[in-house]
């Protein structure tokens, strides 16, 4: 298969480019860099995969790279994620997640693609609700900017469908965690709990630490990817492991792993924006794709506690 993934050189991206080129697919990745990093494509590249340095924000650029890849299957990473700018700079953020999203649509349109697999978020869409864990039927109120271009972006995969006939599905993603992830970084608070702990610094709390998160391990989440651009259903499909965790949690698990000497938090106000619980409800998933999540969480934050010293 012929595969283009934006944002291929990030977290999750490089994760997927990895799977796809494992299984012997001809990957094309489109990244700025800004903030994914060309070393996290190493392997993939010596093994075939191809980089293009550009932004999804850039549309003639990405009509150009599309045509020329002529891929089968688009999976659209590339986003801005920060929670906090995206209250800070609502433009900056709807440009890159909403006009973006509709420059890759548009491209995969023109080159023919038979499907475009979209990574949306979870929690930032749904916002505070009682229902939990969350069900796609759920109304969408967003407490963020970043959760609100997601869901509009998510619209525009339906306006595709509706108006060409071209094959889409958003997964909306629990927390995602794992190797690669950015210890330094403003997104990913285990990445960054590792980070500090390895530095003897103090993890920073926002809030009591009591807030909850559906945290899903990255190599679980890249199956689900894999299984979306498999697929034929549509839509919106919540990838999640129907576990809550607090923050709370997490710092205990990691701060064993660290072992003695483990930096106590410091605390810090609660942030805006933030919801208080996320839960996904995967039955969907499970139905559609066949999928679920397989790692235990304590398994996944020993991978990504591990792996932080090569990645950062």
């Amino acid at each position: 298969m012929r595969a283009i993934v934006t944002g291929g050189a990030g977290f999750i991206g490089s994760n997927l480019v990895d799977a796809l080129v494992a299984r012997g697919d001809d990957v094309s990745v489109i990244d700025d860099l800004s903030s994914g990093r060309e070393r996290n494509l190493a392997g993939a590249l010596q093994d075939g995969a191809v980089l293009h340095r550009a932004d999804v924000r850039d549309a003639p650029a990405i009509t150009e790279i599309v045509a020329g890849a002529r891929p089968q299957t688009v999976f659209h990473l590339a986003a801005q994620v920060d929670v906090r700018r995206s209250l800070a700079d609502p433009g900056h953020d709807a440009r890159t997640n909403v006009e973006g999203t509709i420059n890759v649509l548009e491209a995969a349109r023109l080159a023919g693609c038979e499907r475009v697999v979209f990574s949306s978020t979870g929690g930032a869409i749904y916002g505070d609700t009682e229902q939990l864990p969350t069900p796609e039927s759920v109304a969408p109120l967003p407490m963020a900017a970043y959760g609100q271009s997601k869901f509009c972006a998510e619209r525009y995969l339906g306006l595709y469908e509706r108006l060409y006939g071209l094959s889409t599905i958003a997964l909306r993603f629990g927390n995602v965690y794992g190797p690669r992830q950015d210890p330094h970084g403003e997104a990913g608070v285990i990445a960054i709990f590792c980070g500090r702990l390895l530095r003897g610094e103090p993890p920073t709390i926002y809030g009591d630490g009591t807030q909850t998160r559906d945290y899903i391990f990255v190599a679980d989440l890249v199956q689900a990817l894999l299984s979306a651009g498999e697929a034929t259903a549509g839509g919106v499909v919540n990838i999640g492991t129907e576990t809550e965790t607090t923050v709370l949690e997490l710092l205990r698990v990691l701060s064993a792993h660290h072992g003695p000497g483990a930096p106590e938090p410091r605390f810090e106000p609660a942030r805006t924006g933030e919801i208080d619980r996320s839960c996904l409800d995967a039955t969907l998933a499970r139905d559609v794709l066949g999928w679920r999540a397989s790692t235990p969480i304590a398994d996944g934050l020993r991978q990504t506690y591990d792996a932080v010293p090569a990645a950062g």
